[in-house]
């Protein structure tokens, strides 16, 4: 009888992320490049990948790590691509901004005579 041997993975992207759907962390970053090169400005969340790669999150359980992926891999696509420093823009202070006016549009909407209850 041959032991068993067991193989170390050296290489991230061939780490199981979704054991659902035995999809790797290579695949996950393959379909995100893919969908950056459509567009690279598109917003690309978990159901999106999944889409393209024609599964389903079924528990969804892998959801956070894909958005840590998809995160990484976007953030390595743009540092790659050619520029100017006039294109870049500091997402998070845009993404901040657009919650504050949000948020101001809901607490003038909400009036105290409204109130249900």
């Amino acid at each position: 009888m041959k032991p068993i041997q067991y193989v170390a993975y050296d290489r991230q992207d061939d780490m199981l992320v979704c054991s659902c759907n035995f999809i790797s962390v290579k695949e996950i970053e393959d379909t995100i490049v893919a969908l950056l090169d459509e567009d690279c400005w598109q917003l690309i969340v978990p159901a999106k990948v999944y889409h393209a790669m024609e599964k389903r999150g079924r528990c969804c359980g892998c959801f956070p790590n894909v958005v840590d992926i998809i995160i990484r891999t976007t953030e390595h696509y743009h540092s790659r691509r050619d520029s100017t420093d006039a294109e870049i823009f500091d997402f998070m202070a845009r993404l901040k901004e657009f919650h504050e006016e949000n948020r101001r549009a809901d607490l003038e909407r909400r009036q105290k005579s409204h109130r249900a209850a």
